[in-house]
């Protein structure tokens, strides 16, 4: 394996109110996108993909209030996807997962007429953008 690039993401923590649901359905997309199980803990779990892991976790300190993306904050992860075809694969398999498609009337372009994409929003508001990297 190659040494990371300096400024290269190491890992991304998002705190969920809800593990054990937000495990089924990011657990479930990340797969999906080829990251595989890293750590498990009581209260979190990661995934990894190449130098980079992304971590669920239910942490004792988190405050009240839920994940709302259009506040100040994180909005969406977006994530690249082989093509429009996976694309659309993820799609239709990810209410199963407890995602909902966003802007259903212009996907698979709300991002523009040029820029092939999905949205997805998990039960607590986390957004997830997947891009196709090729028509």
């Amino acid at each position: 394996m190659t040494p990371p690039v300096p400024g290269a993401l190491h890992h991304i923590e998002l705190w969920v109110p809800n593990l054990e649901r937000a495990v089924a359905s990011w657990g479930w997309l990340l797969s999906a996108l080829g990251y595989t199980a890293f750590q498990d803990w009581p209260a979190g779990r990661s995934w990894r993909l190449g130098d980079t892991y992304l971590v669920l976790e239910r942490s004792p300190d988190l405050t009240p209030g839920g994940h709302e993306r259009r506040r100040a904050g994180l909005n969406h992860l977006a994530f690249h996807v082989e093509d429009a075809r996976r694309v659309e694969a993820l799609v239709a398999e990810s209410a199963g997962h407890g995602w909902r498609l966003l802007f259903p009337d212009r996907h698979p372009y709300a991002g523009g007429e040029r820029h092939y994409a999905a949205y997805l929003e998990d039960a607590d508001g986390f957004e997830v953008e997947l891009v196709a990297i090729a028509g």
